[in-house]
């Protein structure tokens, strides 16, 4: 498949705001809060509660929204506006956790919120477009690329804040101007790799305008959800989503602690999440040849097997050795199993009303990482052994796996 002006467009966005995922949300701003709030004098455990009610607040206010916005963005000319407007926030705040004086910790939280709303509000515009700039046919693989490319610059963004850490090994900068530095790089580069997909993408599948959007948007959301049953296998694809992609993000967000407990160290830790960035780059794009090869529920199946295998591998889990392979075996799926997902959805969706149902897709994916967590930690005290409590995820595994083989090889057409 050759990707035309558009569709690198579009690929070239999930680019633009990797930086704001690895630099900000990931790797650096949650120190840099820490160290900015203890400073002012609170305490190291509130610190860490209120970045978790900020992170919870951000993700629960994009999560209600994200039905009636994407029901909004349906409407002709709507989608783009949203688009630009939301990715602009994100943009802008991003810009401003860099110009802030260290001293409000207060405000820090405020503007933090405020990025998640664009990021996220953004991503939910942006995978909604994927019905726009590609037909069914072509889903599979420019999903897979776009998902390859994002891990890909998450890492060059990434590398190059880790470049000015080490420019500054003679202390021109201390080590918070350094994190601000950091944060201008990742507003630059979202900003930059913005402008091909402001100036290229359109929106081609649209409702004509109603006389009253705002009204009829909500509307249509009750309607949507009340008649869900007539879209039975987009609401079993959902729930069986719900189920495995909860594993996923599992995985990644307590694999540090996991990591911790084994004794890995925070360095080597840093590494493991580069490396695992690095080689989901080319497997994501690997995940959509292998669709059209095969088909998307085929390239489904196998990324959720290999998910099995590595929460079953965990009750090996003992040395720095083995948190390597496992990491390594999480790259080479992770991409994959969120990029042929998303497309496959993109297929069940009336293409006239994607940002709404994508709106729902929103929220799964919002609120996945919710059973997850909980179960490992429930297994993990009970047992005393965090590597058993990893192991326990392939629950949601086998579950996700079970309703994703209810629903008929016919449901996409290609599927």
């Amino acid at each position: 498949m050759t990707l035309n002006k558009e569709q690198w467009s579009w690929v070239f966005y999930d680019w633009a705001n990797s930086g704001y995922g690895i630099i900000v949300t990931t790797a650096v701003l949650p120190i840099y809060f820490k160290g900015v709030a203890e400073s002012s004098g609170v305490a190291a455990a509130n610190a860490t509660a209120y970045w978790g009610y900020a992170n919870s607040f951000g993700t629960l206010l994009v999560a209600i929204l994200a039905p009636f916005l994407g029901a909004l963005a349906d409407y002709r000319g709507f989608k783009k506006r949203l688009m630009t407007g939301f990715a602009s926030l994100g943009m802008v705040m991003t810009l401003g956790l860099a110009l802030l004086p260290s001293s409000q910790w207060q405000w820090l939280l405020l503007i933090y919120i405020l990025s998640i709303l664009g990021y996220s509000g953004g991503n939910l515009f942006y995978d909604s477009f994927l019905t726009d700039v590609s037909d069914d046919r072509q889903m599979d693989r420019l999903s897979s690329v776009g998902y390859g490319f994002g891990y890909l610059g998450g890492v060059i963004a990434f590398l190059l804040f880790m470049v000015l850490e080490f420019t500054n090994g003679f202390g021109q900068l201390s080590s918070l101007a350094v994190a601000r530095w950091g944060f201008a790089l990742a507003a630059v580069w979202w900003i930059v790799f913005f402008i091909p997909f402001q100036r290229n993408v359109h929106q081609r599948h649209a409702l004509d305008v109603a006389s009253a959007p705002l009204k009829q948007s909500w509307h249509r959301v009750w309607q949507t959800i009340i008649h869900l049953r007539q879209h039975k296998y987009l609401a079993w694809f959902l729930i069986a989503y719900f189920c495995y992609i909860d594993g996923v993000d599992t995985i990644f967000t307590m694999a540090t602690s996991i990591g911790l407990d084994i004794g890995i160290n925070s360095t080597t830790l840093i590494m493991v999440l580069l490396v695992v960035q690095l080689v989901a780059f080319p497997f994501s794009i690997f995940y959509g040849w292998l669709a059209g090869k095969t088909s998307t529920r085929t390239g489904i199946l196998i990324a959720i097997m290999v998910y099995l295998v590595i929460c079953v591998d965990a009750l090996n889990l003992k040395s720095t050795t083995d948190f390597w392979i496992l990491a390594v075996l999480v790259g080479t799926s992770q991409g994959g199993i969120q990029a042929l997902s998303r497309s496959y959805f993109g297929r069940l969706v009336p293409k006239e009303r994607s940002s709404e149902f994508f709106g729902f897709y929103n929220i799964l994916g919002k609120f996945s990482a919710v059973l997850g967590p909980i179960l490992v930690g429930v297994i993990t005290q009970m047992t005393g052994q965090s590597r058993i409590g990893a192991a326990s995820l392939s629950i949601l595994f086998v579950i996700g796996l079970i309703i994703f083989l209810t629903i008929p090889r016919s449901a996409t057409g290609k599927s």
